[in-house]
């Protein structure tokens, strides 16, 4: 007869929730580790990522890949979330380490990220495209070998003046009129990510571009 006790263990033991299978779609959150970053305009891919998580159900909490991951089900594929541990510059390295241990093309990584360029709560979808100057972008092409990913650009608006140090704009904190509109197009990107992974990039970029 079985030990009760290790019966009642195996009753008792919490459910893991990670969805069963090899994950199929990457979306990386791009920022930099540590609390002293954690409201800059660099980090807005990692606060992307924790809304998502919060919304979605799941925790990004789990070290793997040089980053904090954390695996949900999205229209039916599951998808590994990523929280790179490599600091903004060295993106790619846990972008290419997890591609490569999945066997994921770079055409089904989406990326998440800041952009300057673009006014403060403005979104851009885009299929593929160069690094715009953005290092961990220009990491992740450098590595993978390919521009040819989809990728979420929030916009955090630009530095206030051309001799303003780009450094220590990004890794500013932007004031409360700008993080409201911020968080405002951050919210919308969960459903953006959905519709990516259906194959929907096309209506992702038709509803959201003009937000």
């Amino acid at each position: 007869m079985a030990d009760l006790s290790e019966l009642f263990k195996l009753i008792s033991k919490p459910k893991d929730n990670t969805p069963a299978g090899p994950a199929e779609y990457i979306v990386a959150c791009l920022g930099n580790p540590g609390r002293q970053y954690e409201n800059t305009r660099h980090n807005v891919g990692f606060i992307a990522a924790d809304q998502i998580a919060e919304k979605r159900g799941f925790k990004i909490d789990r070290l793997r890949f040089q980053s904090l991951t954390g695996e949900v089900m999205i229209a039916g594929k599951k998808v590994l979330f990523l929280k790179p541990s490599t600091f903004m510059n060295l993106s790619g390295q846990a972008v290419v380490e997890a591609m490569n241990f999945y066997k994921i093309p770079i055409e089904k990584v989406i990326v998440i990220h800041d952009d300057v360029t673009l006014a403060p709560g403005r979104l851009r979808i885009r299929q593929k495209g160069s690094d715009g100057g953005h290092n961990g972008l220009k990491n992740i092409i450098y590595l993978s070998g390919k521009n040819t990913f989809p990728r979420v650009k929030i916009g955090v608006g630009d530095k206030p003046h051309p001799d303003y140090d780009m450094a220590d704009w990004v890794l500013g904190v932007p004031n409360a009129d700008d993080r409201k509109l911020i968080e405002e197009a951050i919210l919308k990107i969960n459903d953006a990510i959905e519709l990516i992974v259906k194959g929907d990039l096309n209506e992702a970029m038709n509803r959201y571009n003009r937000a």
